[in-house]
């Protein structure tokens, strides 16, 4: 049979049995007995602290508004299209002048396309935005098959960008994303008009794995990355059980609420601009985004899509023969000569500000060098 190329409106509706039964696992949370000393609530040393995650949990229970959130997420054109069997889900906001430069935004985990909420305002009069959630993630469930990592990934949304009539684009990614722009802008170089990745000081965590270590260190420069591998090191647990055991840690996250809370809201936490301190990281708009994770049972799938990159043999590509621009955000001034040792890269941003999500932390940042780098581009 031949595939249907159909883009079919999509409105979210979650069922209020299912808004029931969230509340319901909330107030019945088996929690785990206090640690001595271990009573801080921003002390995220060991992991997410047991007082920062019952406070959260009881705003998730009693104060958060799910259908408010859904119901300004519908004002949103969204649709669904099948491509290779999968089921994807797409935003779709078109510009009012019709001649504005589609930009397609990816996101990795533990985003989703709410990450981008807060940028659509104020990128919708320059350019069609597309938001198109990979298989796993959202709405893209429940997966169709095993074997989706980032080449097919990246396969798929050139065909989403297709079925919408846009032949030519601008990419942006961040996370997972940064690697479905970058593949994008290096197998169809003649499609994008221009590549643009948002980073943060994470990415020199993999340092000595994917990216060689940057000659000429000073004595204050290599221990300064020495604290930095050791740092990422130490919050890596979550990237192993995904490479290596998605199916083990997927059953916690589909069947407890407060499980998956910790998974992904230690990590907004820690990414996010300011690290350790106060939240930048709206809560609303967190809880919203691990809302969507629970009701579509992506915590689990999600990692799936780890363990198939892990797996695939499939090496990143970070650009091609394209216009490229990198913001590097939280960033540290190894990062430049980490990630681009010559300097070929035309257009560098570095801000102190932002985080690992610079759409949620930093928007208005993260627009401006949007804009900036795709101005003139066609």
């Amino acid at each position: 049979m031949t595939e249907s190329t159909a883009l079919t409106p999509f409105r979210i509706d979650i069922p209020q049995a299912d808004l029931d039964d969230l509340r319901d696992r909330l107030a019945r949370t088996r929690w785990p007995h206090p640690v001595p000393g271990r009573d801080d609530p921003h002390d995220f040393s060991r992991g997410i602290p047991l007082p920062y995650l019952r406070e959260l949990a009881e705003y998730w229970r009693d104060g958060f508004d799910w259908r408010a959130q859904e119901a300004r997420l519908n004002e949103l054109e969204q649709l669904t299209t099948v491509v290779d069997g999968q089921t994807l889900h797409v935003v779709h906001v078109r510009s009012s002048d019709p001649a504005a430069t589609p930009l397609l935004l990816n996101h990795g985990w533990p985003g989703s396309f709410i990450e981008y909420e807060r940028i659509i305002p104020l990128l919708a009069d320059d350019f069609h935005l597309v938001i198109a959630s990979p298989p796993g993630f959202g709405f893209s469930t429940p997966l169709a098959s095993t074997g989706w990592e980032l080449a097919r990934t990246t396969d798929a949304f050139a065909e989403i960008m297709s079925r919408l009539g846009y032949e030519r684009f601008a990419v942006h990614g961040t996370d997972i994303g940064s690697g479905v722009a970058g593949r994008l802008a290096a197998v169809y170089p003649e499609r994008v008009i221009g590549m643009h990745l948002g980073i943060d000081r994470a990415v020199l965590g993999l340092v000595g794995a994917v990216f060689p270590r940057p000659d000429g260190l000073s004595e204050v420069e290599a221990a300064e990355l020495d604290a930095i591998l050791a740092a990422s090191a130490a919050e890596r647990g979550y990237l192993e059980m995904h490479n290596h055991r998605p199916d083990t840690i997927g059953a916690a996250l589909t069947d407890s609420p407060v499980g998956l809370l910790a998974w992904i809201g230690e990590k907004f936490k820690v990414r996010s601009g300011d690290g350790y301190g106060a939240p930048v990281v709206d809560r609303d708009q967190l809880l919203a985004d691990v809302s969507l994770y629970w009701f579509t049972r992506s915590g689990a799938s999600s990692a799936q899509f780890y363990y198939e990159g892990a797996h695939s043999g499939v090496m990143p590509l970070m650009g091609g023969p394209v216009p490229s621009a990198w913001a590097a955000f939280d960033t540290h001034p190894l990062l430049r000569r980490t990630m681009d040792p010559a300097n070929r890269i035309e257009h560098w941003s570095d801000f102190t500000e932002g985080g690992h999500f610079p759409a949620m932390d930093a928007p208005e940042l993260l627009v401006a060098d949007l804009r900036g780098f795709l101005r003139g581009l066609s």
